[in-house]
């Protein structure tokens, strides 16, 4: 797919997931270097922000502004995926006071590639919004066209309170 980053044309390695599928299996790693699946993230409507880098502005400032949204939704998982390390994202969480929010490093571009949100021509994920359902399907995607813009945030929570409260009736 393409989208652009800093105005320059670059390409995912693939269509990204799309309203319908089903999240592929892949491996991350939490903050405790431990290794999460897809399966782990079962059984909670999920959000997931992919993200080029934790340590930029843009990225930072996302991912800040979820972990704020996130104290009004405790039964949806938040979590932001970059290719950052495990040690850069716990000194950033560190730094930013995050803890509402789940980071996971995809070094090995195990979630990039199998949800085709990695970006070759930048060595890093593009910055997507997905939101699951508790048994993994994608039930919203937002992709972001310019890589270094914000995410539709208003657009997001918005659906997440739909689908909360679809759970809920």
């Amino acid at each position: 797919m393409e989208l652009t980053f800093l105005g320059k044309k670059v390409n995912t390695d693939g269509e990204p997931m799309n309203v319908g599928d089903q999240l592929p299996d892949f491996k991350v790693l939490n903050s405790n270097n431990e290794i999460k699946n897809n399966k782990d993230i079962l059984g909670k409507v999920t959000l997931i922000s992919s993200v080029p880098d934790i340590t930029s502005d843009v990225c930072s400032l996302e991912t800040k502004k979820f972990n704020r949204k996130a104290d009004n939704f405790s039964n949806v998982n938040f979590l932001t995926i970059s290719k950052n390390t495990v040690d850069e994202q716990k000194n950033w969480c560190a730094a930013k006071g995050v803890k509402n929010i789940e980071l996971l490093s995809d070094k090995d571009l195990s979630f990039g590639k199998g949800t085709h949100t990695y970006v070759p021509d930048i060595d890093a994920l593009a910055r997507m919004v997905f939101i699951l359902d508790k048994d993994g399907k994608v039930v919203y995607r937002q992709i972001v066209p310019e890589i270094g813009s914000l995410p539709d945030f208003n657009e997001v929570i918005k659906s997440i309170e739909n689908l909360v409260n679809d759970v809920d009736d």
